[in-house]
């Protein structure tokens, strides 16, 4: 199959985490089609086995490729961690494969003042240890303290955000000492953008905290453009796909408050 700038960007994640990278997607290109596929029936991913995490990434891909997706996004910290190359090895050249993890070690390895890095995910993501090792390749002074906040993604994905419950338990979290005095705190889970204020207000905003989202719609630009495969056309956000396993009301509420409008779901378990 040939990639053609008119074709869509296909995107995915174990539930409504990757909506932060598609509401920074459609940002930078806002006349792409984008067709995003919200795994809800297996969330979420970052307790599963890297055997599985693969099963469940390279089946969604192939159901974007049907759908002519000329990028492969994985807007999900665990795949991206566990099931990166496997994709890419099945993807071959049929279209363009990115994760969300190796842009953002790239921008925070070019940012100065940055002595200690904290890292928050799941423990599929943080015991991959691939935060850490790419950061040190890159920076090899870096002090990196990578720690798995299992919690905080069911959390979001059941509602709890902005209110006491919520807040107790990513005090509980980065009240750790390990994670006294960071220069930065990267935000290893796609999920973690939505308290992304919360976090900053534990640490007074004296710390940089970084999600992936525009960081990595921006390398998506780079690479789209440096392959003539940008669509220049106009494109209406209605013809954009949502589709999840499994319908959530979350993630119906939160993808209202990402794109300011009803979006319109489509539940196809692919599973069955």
């Amino acid at each position: 199959m040939k990639m053609r700038a008119s074709y869509p960007i296909g995107i995915f994640d174990s539930g409504i985490g990757g909506l932060t990278v598609a509401k920074a997607v459609k940002e930078v290109f806002p006349n792409e089609k984008i067709i995003y596929y919200g795994d809800t029936a297996h969330l979420p991913y970052g307790d599963k086995s890297g055997e599985l995490i693969t099963h469940y990434s390279v089946n969604i891909t192939d159901f974007l490729l049907k759908h002519d997706a000329k990028v492969i996004l994985i807007a999900c910290n665990s795949a991206s961690a566990s099931a990166f190359e496997e994709v890419q090895k099945h993807v071959g050249d049929r279209a363009l494969v990115m994760n969300v993890i190796d842009p953002v070690v790239e921008y925070v390895a070019n940012q100065e003042g940055q002595k200690k890095v904290g890292v928050i995910g799941t423990k599929a993501t943080v015991n991959s240890g691939m935060y850490e090792r790419k950061l040190r390749n890159l920076s090899p002074d870096f002090d990196v303290i990578s720690m798995a906040t299992p919690l905080l993604a069911p959390m979001i994905e059941e509602g709890f955000i902005y209110d006491n419950i919520s807040n107790a338990i990513i005090d509980a979290y980065l009240s750790n000492s390990p994670l006294n005095n960071l220069d930065s705190l990267i935000l290893g889970c796609t999920h973690y953008p939505i308290i992304k204020n919360q976090i900053r207000r534990f640490y007074d905003f004296n710390v940089r905290v970084i999600d992936s989202g525009l960081i990595v719609a921006k390398e998506l630009y780079k690479q789209l453009n440096s392959r003539n495969l940008l669509n220049h056309e106009s494109q209406q956000s209605s013809a954009d796909e949502f589709y999840v396993s499994d319908y959530t009301a979350m993630f119906g509420k939160i993808s209202r408050m990402f794109f300011e409008e009803d979006i319109p779901l489509q539940q196809n378990n692919i599973w069955t």
